[in-house]
């Protein structure tokens, strides 16, 4: 049978605040997510650590770059299509023009 860590207690308090939440999903992240090639433990080679902020970059940037909709972005995560459009518009300008071209070429294919 394998030696167990020990649960280290840094407070009496099993509530989470913002600080406490976010220490604990970068703990998580840099124990079981982070690939380690030494060990041979983790889920993904490359993952570098982060936040449970970056979960909004993630869902919002593809699904806005794939369909050019700040509304279903922000059906994802859980926002205001303004607030998507402040901050995650700066991904969508610059693809305007490939994301028609994209559209044109299924349309043109289908025919």
């Amino acid at each position: 049978m394998a030696a167990r860590r020990p649960v280290l207690a840094t407070s009496l308090d099993a509530a989470y605040d913002s600080t406490k939440f976010y220490e604990a999903w970068r703990s998580v992240i840099q124990r079981y997510g982070i690939y380690n090639p030494y060990t041979g433990r983790g889920a993904i080679k490359g993952l570098l650590p982060h936040g449970p902020h970056n979960l909004w970059d993630i869902l919002a940037t593809p699904i806005l770059k794939q369909t050019g909709s700040y509304e279903q972005a922000s059906y994802a995560i859980q926002d205001t299509p303004d607030v998507v459009q402040q901050h995650y518009g700066r991904f969508l300008p610059q693809d305007k023009a490939a994301l028609a071209a994209k559209i044109l070429n299924q349309v043109w294919e289908a025919a």
